[in-house]
């Protein structure tokens, strides 16, 4: 019976049936067959469910281990019984069962000649085992008939200590009383009415060795008897010193090395100075190098254990790549194709299912499942950014919260927002209680945007805000971002402060007279509101009378800018505003902007704007419905306080366009700086700044708020607008002409240090801003190299005097680094 799916052993099964997987070089079934051949049978049908080609390509018709081999493959779960009834057509004769899955050297013979001598019907092989509560118990009279079945009993149902093993000898017309039409189990069904019909069914005490492979426990387990022999198996390879067994082909140094029992299968190689352990199995094709530490695991074929890496009591599956200095702790399960990169620490019980990568130097106590990578990195560019109860789950914004507060001072003040939805609360409230647990008191703004948050940081001396919304790349994900005083973004140092605290999990835990209390601050957008109106020059946008769409994209920002509007006299059309919790899944941008640019040329409106779900971002729609693209919207607003009074500095991202000089002129002085929120807000907090702005719809005025915020942007632009005879359209119609052009290239990450090296080196001679990655300068424009922080893509940004140079410029730069990391790649895998 080899239809097992093993959940229990992922992520060993995730990508192989259970009966495929390895006890000391080979899968468990192709034991349990040697054991058939050596007892005399010679007839095998195998029942095969999931993943059956799996079996079916190794074992094939039988003729390499001495046996004729058929196959039942199960279209749907039959269960055990419905499994064998599905192969009767082979069974016309007294018939065994044995499982694929449990390991055991029993002697299968003495149960046949029981089964006949008895004139039984069924025959029960059964074990006695000290803990019986996670089996089915079997009940036998002084003759061996079974009397009574007792599947997983409490301890006040233990009448007996012997258990069923799966292992069964049957008459073939048991299986008539199998119905055909849903799943039917043998010890749960079968066994049971046969006992009610009245039909001889006898159990047979066996000795010997077995071993349900059930769990990973259970799995290593299994591997450290065989290498102990309490279970005998034909262990492939030469045994040497009594209790190691070295393959064929196997490249080992010093022999002395190996500390016994332990298992090294063919053509593996134990490079000078590593160690292997007691109970190690190290599979086929495996690699040990220089002065790495095996001990107490269990490796399937062709892993590579780098320099000084340290494996203890873990089970990796194969093709897993284990970088130098890495370290694997006790009780780790580690799928296929894993990578294990420098110097991370992967701690105890942790599940790394196949096909993950770890990043250099990851400290992973949670388990990867549906990850692509463990990362050193708690945070994203803009915030913590994950799938709700995948990433994200309510545990570890939990203690993502405890780790924020570690990183507070005791009795700090934080302000707490969210957007609508169900997800966001969660996690808000998990948040919460991490941080009061470290003593931390929370004001709870519960749903508001988050400019409300920040500006309650910046006027009244909160300590931290954070808001939990959607992410601005992917609707579907949540998004926690964070912000210190004066309501900047939360700077990298304090990032790596939490970071710290999160993955060493070194978290302060107050007594019960400390815990943090939580507040709701009362009128706190009122208070917003008036501060907004107060920085207006609100006479010039009442006499103006302009007419507004506004789509809020379903944001909190419809509870605050009415008190607003309302007091500028402006007349706003709006869509989409806030809805309640229990609302649909957040829309996407290119939806809302939509259904914005109907509405305007609808209603005649003077333009439009469109509201990011967290209402910190704003784009704009002209007055004939057409959009505004947001680089063309940051060259609008320098434009428009280019016309007023105000003087000092205007701060852009180094990717911004270098049109941005052109439009200001002598007017401004231009700041540029890395391309991240912190170093950006950071930048324009600084005295003397009187604007920033990035090219993604995010807008600073420091005055008020040195922070991104949708509400004071749009505020501030029908200001700029109102002593402007030009409509919106026409501003923007004489703005110059874009050229810049952003792609992106698909870098693994292991190559992006090599690609921006070779790119340093190539260019150091020229003129160039490292700023933020490469940026290289030529007669026809210029063009930048930077690395994505979250993705494994570069970023390609390149700007001429015409599109075609830009085309031009962007090619050349593509051709070059796709080309370098295709060469590296072609000789990575050489």
């Amino acid at each position: 019976m080899a239809g097992g799916e093993g959940t229990r052993l992922r992520p060993l099964t995730s990508n192989q049936p259970k009966p495929m997987v390895p006890i000391v070089g080979k899968p468990c079934m192709e034991h349990i067959l040697e054991l058939l051949r050596s007892d005399g049978f010679e007839d095998v049908v195998i029942t095969v469910a999931f993943l059956p080609q799996a079996i079916r390509s190794y074992f094939g018709d039988g003729t390499n281990f001495g046996l004729a081999i058929q196959y039942s493959v199960e279209e749907s779960p039959l269960g055990t019984a419905g499994s064998v009834r599905l192969a009767s057509d082979a069974l016309d004769e007294t018939f065994l069962v044995i499982s694929g899955d449990a390991l055991c050297d029993i002697d299968l013979k003495p149960i046949v000649d029981f089964h006949k001598e008895k004139g039984a019907a069924v025959t029960i092989g059964l074990k006695s085992v000290e803990n019986p509560l996670e089996f089915g118990i079997v009940v036998t009279d002084e003759d061996g008939k079974v009397e009574r079945f007792l599947e997983k009993p409490s301890w006040g149902q233990v009448f007996s200590d012997t258990i069923n093993t799966g292992i069964y000898v049957l008459e073939p017309e048991v299986l008539k009383h199998v119905p055909t039409d849903r799943p039917y189990d043998f010890s749960k069904e079968l066994f049971p009415l046969l006992l009610e019909m009245g039909r001889p069914i006898y159990g047979y005490v066996c000795d010997g060795y077995w071993q349900d492979i059930g769990n990973l426990d259970q799995y290593r387990q299994a591997n450290f008897d065989a290498l102990d022999e309490k279970v005998r198996l034909n262990i492939t390879g030469l045994k040497i010193r009594g209790d190691v067994w070295i393959g064929e082909g196997v490249e080992i140094d010093d022999v002395e090395g190996v500390e016994g029992p332990a298992f090294i299968g063919n053509y593996a190689r134990v490079s000078p100075e590593a160690s292997v352990g007691p109970y190690t199995v190290l599979g086929a094709g495996t690699t040990l190098r220089e002065r790495g530490r095996i001990s107490r695991s269990v490796l399937d074929a062709s892993c590579y254990v780098g320099r000084s890496a340290v494996v203890e009591g873990a089970i990796v599956g194969r093709n897993c790549d284990i970088r130098p200095h890495a370290r694997i702790h006790e009780g780790v399960a580690i799928g296929d194709q894993v990578t294990i990169g420098d110097q991370s620490v992967v701690y105890p019980g942790v599940r790394i299912y196949p096909y993950k990568e770890v990043e250099y130097g990851a400290q992973i106590h949670e388990s990867l499942i549906w990850e692509s990578r463990g990362t050193t990195r708690v945070f994203a560019q803009e915030g913590v950014v994950g799938l709700v109860n995948v990433d994200l789950t309510p545990e570890i914004a939990l203690r993502f919260g405890a780790a924020l507060g570690t990183a507070l001072k005791r009795g700090a003040r934080v302000v707490a927002s969210r957007e609508s939805a169900p997800p966001y609360r969660m996690i808000k409230r998990a948040l919460i209680s991490g941080l009061h647990s470290t003593g931390v008191n929370v004001a709870d703004l519960r749903t508001l945007p988050a400019p409300v948050g920040k500006h309650l940081l910046k006027t009244q001396g909160y300590d931290l805000a954070f808001h939990v919304g959607a992410s601005t790349t992917d609707p579907e994900a949540v998004q926690i971002r964070l912000f210190e005083r004066p309501g900047v973004a939360m700077s990298a140092a304090m990032q790596r402060e939490v970071e710290k605290h999160f993955t060493r999990q070194e978290l302060r835990r107050v007594p019960f007279g400390d815990v943090g209390s939580i507040a709701y601050p009362a009128r706190a957008r009122e208070s917003y509101a008036s501060d907004l109106i107060a920085d207006l020059d609100t006479d010039a946008i009442r006499l103006r009378g302009f007419r507004i769409v506004i789509d809020y994209g379903y944001s909190a920002g419809s509870f605050v800018l009415p008190l607003v509007l309302g007091p500028l006299g402006v007349e706003a059309v709006t869509a989409h505003e806030f809805e309640s919790d229990s609302g649909s899944t957040p829309g996407r941008l290119s939806e809302t902007m939509d259904q914005a640019q109907r509405l305007v040329a609808a209603v005649s409106a003077d333009f439009g704007a469109v509201f990011d779900r967290s209402a910190e971002r704003v784009y704009l729609v002209d007055e004939r419905g057409r959009e505004v693209r947001p680089d063309q919207a940051l060259l609008l607003y320098l434009e428009l306080l280019g016309r007023g009074d105000a003087v000092g500095k205007v701060v852009v991202p180094i990717t911004a366009t270098s049109q941005v000089e052109e439009v200001v002129g002598e007017r401004f002085e231009v700041v540029r700086t890395p391309a991240s929120l912190p170093e950006l807000t950071r930048a324009a907090a600084e005295e003397g700044v009187v604007f920033a702005g990035a090219p993604g719809g995010g807008f600073v005025f420091p005055g008020f708020l040195p922070a991104y915020d949708a509400i004071a942007s749009l505020c501030k632009l029908l200001e700029l607008l109102a002593p402007v005879d030009e409509s919106l359209s026409q501003l923007v119609a004489a703005l110059p002409r874009p050229t810049l052009i952003h792609r992106q290239v698909q870098c693994p990450w292991a190559l992006k240090g090599t690609v921006m090296r070779v790119l340093n080196e190539r260019y150091a001679d020229t003129d160039v801003d490292v700023t933020d990655g490469i940026k290289i300068f030529d007669d026809r424009g210029w063009v930048q190299v930077l690395p994505d922080g979250d993705e494994p893509t570069i970023h390609l940004y390149a700007e001429g005097e015409t599109p075609a140079d830009s085309e031009a410029l962007e090619t050349e730069l593509r051709t070059l680094v796709t080309d370098l990391i295709e060469k590296e790649e072609i000789g990575a895998a050489r």
